[in-house]
């Protein structure tokens, strides 16, 4: 737990320099009217990419309209990411001028999400019961977790088993260039020089920050604008209880100061055992020393 204390001590002071903006503005907007939002749950009938539009058969949305099928607009990321036939849960917000919208889409596979659910509840007893000893040093096993991927299919650590991995923390609209944007170039060197070295067994894993917008779509999207390969490089997201539990045992500090994002960043290399044997924080760290700590097959 020292290490842990000294870490925090000097993350906390440098938090500040650290922050970035959930939107990426650098200036404030002038506050305009709260959209009124509604939860949705239903089937997506048809999708129309060009159009950004999906066609779903939707359940009752209670204080609005009955079950019905209808258009709706959607993000390029959501639309390319929607399939005929998915069960989703969204946002809807209505207009009285133009087409209503379905934000912050989620995948809404009742047994998909029970098990999300299940082992985001174990993990946050094994925080609990780990108190102050929560944080995971370099040596220990890694907590077992369940979140969704960047294609919305169920991602449980055991399936890493047997594996390397590089693991690190960012958020899709960190906008600035030495945080999660250097991470995420930084991670895709190791996933190259990795495949050069003759590394067969890694995978790499990025887990949000902010869950609350980056849904399993943006995640898909944030790996495509990249031209990342995504056959080894996996983008986790799910339940911000369970986020936050990730974050206490790999050390990683975030929090939002109103819309500002203030958050350390640390990456971690796991043998296949399970276990920390690298770990560093910041983004001053080079590819090639992970890939050398690296076992070839």
């Amino acid at each position: 737990m020292k290490s842990y204390a000294l870490l925090a001590a000097g993350a906390l002071a440098l938090l500040g320099a650290a922050g970035c903006s959930r939107s990426g503005a650098k200036t404030e907007a002038a506050a305009v009217p709260e959209e009124k939002r509604y939860p949705l749950t239903g089937e997506v009938v048809s999708v129309d990419a060009a159009r950004k539009v999906l066609v779903v058969q939707h359940d009752e949305i209670k204080g609005l309209m009955p079950a019905m099928t209808m258009e709706f607009a959607v993000s390029g990321s959501d639309a390319a990411a929607a399939k005929p036939g998915q069960r989703i849960r969204a946002e809807l917000i209505p207009s009285d001028k133009g087409a209503w919208r379905l934000e912050k889409i989620w995948p809404d596979d009742k047994s998909a999400a029970a098990a999300i659910a299940a082992q985001a509840t174990a993990l946050r007893q094994d925080t609990l019961i780990r108190g102050n000893g929560a944080y995971r040093e370099v040596g220990e096993k890694i907590p077992d977790f369940a979140l969704y991927d960047q294609e919305g299919r169920v991602v449980q650590s055991v399936r890493f088993h047997g594996k390397q991995i590089m693991l690190n923390f960012i958020f899709s609209r960190c906008p600035v260039a030495t945080m999660c944007p250097a991470s995420t170039l930084k991670m895709m060197a190791v996933q190259k020089l990795a495949r050069e070295a003759g590394v067969k067994n890694l995978e790499l894993v990025s887990i949000t920050l902010d869950p609350a917008y980056d849904s399993p779509a943006v995640l898909k999207d944030y790996a495509a604008t990249r031209g990342i390969d995504t056959a080894n490089f996996s983008f986790l997201t799910g339940p911000d209880s369970a986020i936050k539990d990730l974050l206490t045992q790999f050390g990683i500090i975030a929090e939002f100061d109103g819309n500002l994002l203030k958050h350390t960043l640390s990456t971690l290399l796991i043998d296949e055992n399970g276990r920390i044997i690298q770990r560093a924080d910041g983004s001053a760290w080079e590819p090639a020393d992970f890939v050398a700590k690296m076992k070839r097959p």
